[in-house]
């Protein structure tokens, strides 16, 4: 990856965070070379702190960190694009983004995945999903075998009804095991679009 971070004085390049899921703008921030190297080696979205003059990674204080999911640069080679999926709200505000928005999609299952990655992030007693992680990839992994078991059971009868609830619970199940495993559906849809090329 090469960027020109030479083209300002002061050797930072803009860098627009961008949710994974929702594809929401969260915020900007700058980096130096340093900071990037940082970013990409920790999956953690460091800064470069032009008020407190160090390097800061978003989160450090709060928890609220930016989990890398994917770096792009622009044509110009002087402006990073940084999907990152949040760990809790963004601003120091306390909103979702530095707009002051709120971070939702149009997209159900992207909103749902962002549901799934809060229960792992955030756990919760009362959550079926937080309980799941919480006993483990191979409680997960097993989960999914039995959703699609029941799948293929239904599929053989003539229950549209059964067949699609049992459908929508192995979708449910195959979310979390990609949460589980640091994956979003993105990813498999990658390597899906990978083999039409």
């Amino acid at each position: 990856m090469q960027i020109d971070f030479e083209k300002s004085a002061d050797g930072l390049v803009p860098a627009v965070i961008q949710d994974a899921a929702t594809l929401k703008v969260l915020m900007l921030g700058y980096m130096n070379r340093e900071a990037l190297d940082k970013t990409i080696a920790e999956k953690k979205v460091t800064f470069f702190s032009r008020s407190k003059n160090r390097l800061w990674t978003k989160g450090e204080e709060s928890g609220n960190f930016l989990l890398v999911q994917d770096i792009k640069v622009d044509c110009d080679k002087d402006t990073l694009l940084i999907r990152a999926n949040p760990v809790g709200p963004v601003c120091h505000t306390g909103a979702d983004t530095c707009w002051d928005e709120k971070n939702v999609s149009n997209d159900f299952l992207a909103k749902l995945e962002s549901i799934i990655a809060e229960r792992k992030n955030n756990p919760s007693e009362k959550s079926y999903t937080s309980q799941l992680f919480a006993k483990g990839i191979n409680k997960v992994a097993q989960k999914v075998g039995e959703e699609a078991v029941e799948v293929v059971i239904e599929a053989k009868d003539n229950n549209e009804s059964l067949f699609l609830n049992e459908s929508a619970d192995l979708l449910f199940h195959y979310l979390i095991l990609l949460q589980a495993k640091g994956y979003q559906l993105a990813d498999v849809i990658k390597v899906l679009e990978g083999r039409h090329k």
